[in-house]
């Protein structure tokens, strides 16, 4: 529709945007709400769904808005996002978000992009799934400590999965990925 009924398009970012931001602010108002998280999977694994310019036009005006929202009310905003967003990251970060999460090392390693941003935005998670799945327990142990070497100096990292925790990730490694954050 970008291309056959622009208006159309333009219509459902603002019908959209301008519900989600007064949602927001009611939410933000609340003393009980700690801070407010935007889901929004704007990429797969090799770009974003949608054009740079596209998510310029339409996306980023109401994610500032939102931002806005948490802010006014003294929350911080987080954004997940799958997907490789290294072509719009900058402008992520232009919008206000306090931290990003959702991280896959086939994408982007978290502590690769805690080297390019991680001075701007804090980096939420990015213990990759695949790994946490598979590796063995002690393996999962060595990896958090890895992470932990290269994701905490200057702050701004929290351990955590690179996304959701699926039922088929094993309690045992989920367990040793905490327990070595903890330590």
């Amino acid at each position: 529709l970008l291309s056959d009924d622009e208006p159309l398009v333009a219509a459902m970012f603002e019908a959209v945007g301008s519900r989600f931001v007064r949602h927001y602010d009611h939410l933000a108002s609340f003393d009980c709400v700690g801070a407010v998280a935007m889901g929004d999977d704007m990429g797969f694994k090799t770009a974003t769904m949608l054009s740079p310019a596209t998510f310029r036009k339409y996306l980023f005006p109401w994610y500032e808005k939102l931002v806005d929202c948490a802010h006014r009310h003294g929350k911080p905003a987080i954004l997940h996002s799958c997907g490789n967003l290294d072509a719009v990251m900058e402008d992520v970060i232009a919008c206000g978000w306090d931290a990003r999460h959702s991280f896959e090392d086939a994408i982007e390693p978290v502590w690769k992009a805690k080297q390019k941003y991680g001075g701007r935005i804090a980096l939420l998670g990015g213990f990759d799934l695949d790994k946490l799945a598979r590796l063995p327990e002690e393996d999962v142990r060595k990896h958090a400590r890895f992470m932990m070497d290269t994701c905490t100096a200057g702050g701004g990292w929290a351990m955590g999965t690179g996304n959701s925790v699926p039922e088929y990730i094993p309690a045992g490694n989920f367990l040793a990925m905490m327990e070595e954050a903890l330590r």
